[in-house]
């Protein structure tokens, strides 16, 4: 892997010098391909568009992000910010490469949680977007566009992790290829109801027997924490978030948070076009506002508990409250 890991360097150095000048435009689409995008922008606009796609989009997100997590402790990748240094290959010829805030990432990096996460919830989006378009034009050339859009964002997603050094192209090809399949899989059955409250409990105790179970085997879990600590360029960038456990807890809270709108309100709201539209706005801010919302970093137990509810509020508030405000003061039709 040595060699993997060295040609990976000299990958990001290259891409980094030729394409400097689009700095920021990596840096929007590596925070497009984060998975917390999935849930707080991907599900909202697909929910108000199509609520089948919608509850899809989150169930695929929540579960091939799990999933990521457990790749990641059974692969134990690197990063390329802190391979660098803890490799001393390059004591002598150091890359000329730079950090940025989304780089310092504490998980393992194979695969790529944001290449993995990006695959499985847009071949959701695209998929029932080329199945519209065939139905209603019947033409090939129109139905193809939205894969061809797929795969240019995966190779966008992909290259941006890259260029500010958060994974090696293999770890990115590796995730692409993982969250691709783990869409086509996913998304032909999405639990309801009082299964999805079961899953989110059984992947949350699962994951946490699991953790403790490589412990007791020996295998110090969180071993690429202090790597990332040491290694990255600004203390500040380090956030909790990033953690592995940060994933889990948001995935349980998605489907947990999922499973109760949909056993609150099995069929949704019944709203038009104009309602629908002004849900997506109110729940787009509300959800910007949650995101937003500090939480105490200490004790981390408690952390991770608000963590989880922070993210069991997003379905509540796309599925349940804002179209319900709506729908209360909308103009019913008479019978």
């Amino acid at each position: 892997m040595e060699s993997v890991y060295t040609q990976g360097i000299w990958f990001a150095e290259s891409l980094q010098q030729r394409t400097i000048d689009y700095q920021k435009l990596w840096l929007i689409v590596t925070q497009i391909g984060d998975p917390k995008a999935a849930f707080l922008l991907v599900f909202p606009l697909t929910y108000f568009i199509s609520k089948r796609t919608g509850t899809a989009v989150l169930w695929v997100a929540a579960v091939s992000e799990w999933l990521n997590l457990v790749f990641k402790w059974m692969l134990f990748g690197e990063r390329p910010f802190w391979w660098m240094g803890e490799s001393h290959l390059f004591d002598t010829v150091q890359p000329k490469v730079q950090q940025f805030p989304s780089t310092c990432e504490t998980g393992p990096g194979s695969p790529s949680g944001h290449a993995m996460v990006t695959a499985a919830t847009w071949w959701v989006m695209v998929s029932s977007l080329g199945s519209f378009l065939y139905l209603r034009t019947q033409s090939v050339v129109l139905s193809a566009v939205p894969y061809l859009l797929y795969v240019g964002m995966l190779v966008a997603v992909g290259l941006s992790r890259i260029f500010i050094l958060a994974h090696f192209p293999h770890q990115v090809i590796a995730g692409s290829l993982a969250g691709f399949i783990l869409g086509i899989i996913l998304s032909r059955r999405v639990p309801q109801g009082r299964s999805l409250l079961f899953i989110g409990i059984v992947l949350l105790l699962g994951t946490v027997t699991l953790h403790s179970g490589l412990q007791w085997l020996g295998i110090k879990l969180s071993w690429s924490i202090p790597l990332a600590k040491k290694w990255c360029s600004r203390a500040e960038w380090i956030r909790m978030e990033t953690a592995p456990f940060s994933a889990l807890t948001r995935d349980c809270g998605a489907l947990l948070g999922l499973g109760l709108a949909q056993c609150w309100r099995p069929c949704g709201w019944p709203l038009s076009r104009a309602p629908r539209a002004l849900s997506l706005a109110i729940s787009s801010m509300g959800l910007y506002h949650i995101n937003r919302l500090p939480l105490p970093l200490q004790p981390q137990g408690f952390f991770y508990g608000c963590f989880l509810l922070k993210h069991l509020l997003v379905p509540q508030l796309v599925m349940v409250l804002v179209p319900g405000l709506i729908y209360l003061f909308t103009p019913k039709r008479k019978q």
